[in-house]
């Protein structure tokens, strides 16, 4: 009797099975159900003729993968950042049982995460202790109950922000407890300002970057090196998560410098320009993150050990987001046009243009990097997004944006848009 795991059904035997799906999701998502249904049925763990419903089960489970071709690198629809490889095989292995909090030399508990701490802790030198909390709202809200407690916190008017879908800075920080106590105008802010607003009863000076939005002409505010002269913890929100300067956005703050410039804690995003998973970044005076880490909401803010274990490979190797954010024109120029050359021998109208990408997830406002696009009828941009590849229109085109497509997905990009014709 033959072995039932030798009889694994063809690729194309199921992918025509699963017609349908294609259309639903693209032929690289069902491809990869298939492959995993392949596999388990080698594995012995299930017979030959479940393979189709497997593939089309995992279709219907979690989020489908798409083509980010929006050119908006860290796109908040489509999960903000991609994350690298290393850190993709990090959550694989992190999928098991793992070393988290325990010392394998020693046999004891361990800080969670520690090697991730580390990581991040020579990223950035210049702080003197650091905690990860599940996102940046979790870091604000964290310091909010431990530094401030039921009394003040002072804070620009100009930067009470919201920061996305409905949610708002102030509701956030009142909502712990603390008295917000706004200071300056919409536009002006000065450091009289804080310095007259600073009592016995201020818990610490807060200073949100502004990230998803610019106030130009008659506006001023002063510099985190001004407000940390004062006499009150001086915590700095830079929201993007960006480590240290980058020639590309020279006005988007960094965690180095701002640490530099006297902030007692800084917070930021893991997703964003750090290039990593959800998370909530704290950094800063040694003592003071210690006080916040043994906080008991700290708990209840905790991150597990997928996220430590993204993070700590992020934090070492290199993301898609940094690789899109220094991606050579030149170079995009080349693919578009050899895209836009393959599609037109298909009979697809298409052709390369000149584009202008963003940063997006609220970082780096007004900044726009100039990219490459292929060009298409309009009509694409429907059928491209049911085979999961989102790209923008502009003019009455659908463009696909190649600063946020990885090279590796030109085949998968082609392949596409040739079904759409």
């Amino acid at each position: 009797m033959s072995d039932p795991r030798r009889q694994v059904p063809r690729t194309d035997a199921l992918l025509a099975e699963l017609a349908d799906e294609v259309g639903l999701h693209g032929q690289r998502a069902v491809k990869t159900a298939i492959h995993s249904a392949q596999q388990q049925v080698r594995a012995g763990a299930i017979p030959p003729a479940r393979a189709a419903a497997e593939a089309r089960a995992a279709l219907r489970a979690g989020p489908r993968p798409v083509i980010n071709a929006t050119g908006v690198l860290v796109h908040t629809n489509l999960g903000r950042a991609p994350l690298s490889g290393p850190a993709r095989e990090a959550l694989r292995l992190a999928a098991g049982t793992t070393d988290v909090e325990f010392d394998l030399a020693t046999g004891t508990r361990r800080r969670r995460g520690q090697d991730t701490l580390d990581a991040l802790r020579a990223a950035v030198p210049d702080a003197g202790d650091v905690h990860v909390v599940n996102n940046n709202a979790a870091a604000l809200l964290l310091c909010a109950v431990a530094i401030a407690g039921s009394r003040d916190i002072v804070i620009s008017r100009g930067e009470l922000v919201e920061i996305g879908d409905g949610f708002r800075i102030p509701d956030l920080l009142t909502s712990a407890g603390a008295r917000l106590r706004g200071v300056g105008t919409t536009n002006r802010t000065t450091v009289r300002d804080y310095a007259d607003a600073i009592t016995g009863d201020t818990g610490f000076v807060l200073k949100v970057h502004p990230s998803n939005f610019q106030v130009t002409g008659f506006a001023s505010t002063p510099s985190v090196a001004e407000l940390a002269a004062l006499r009150a913890p001086l915590v700095v929100d830079i929201g993007s998560g960006l480590l240290s300067p980058h020639p590309a956005l020279p006005d988007e703050p960094d965690a180095r410098t701002v640490l530099r410039d006297g902030a007692t804690l800084v917070t930021a995003s893991g997703d964003k320009l750090l290039g990593g998973p959800q998370a909530g970044l704290l950094l800063g005076d040694a003592r003071l993150v210690e006080r916040l880490r043994r906080h008991p909401i700290a708990r209840a803010l905790r991150v597990d050990k997928l996220t430590l274990a993204a993070l700590g490979a992020t934090l070492r190797g290199r993301s898609p987001v940094v690789d899109a954010l220094e991606a050579d024109t030149a170079d995009l120029t080349r693919r578009a046009q050899e895209i836009a050359v393959a599609l037109s021998g298909l009979g697809v109208d298409a052709e390369a243009v000149s584009s202008m990408a963003v940063v997006g997830g609220g970082g780096a406002p007004g900044v726009e990097l100039p990219s490459a696009a292929v060009s298409l009828p309009e009509r694409y941009a429907v059928a491209l997004r049911l085979r999961a590849v989102v790209g923008r229109v502009e003019h009455g085109r659908c463009l696909l944006d190649l600063r946020t497509v990885p090279a590796d997905d030109d085949s998968a990009l082609i392949e596409a848009v040739s079904q759409c014709t």
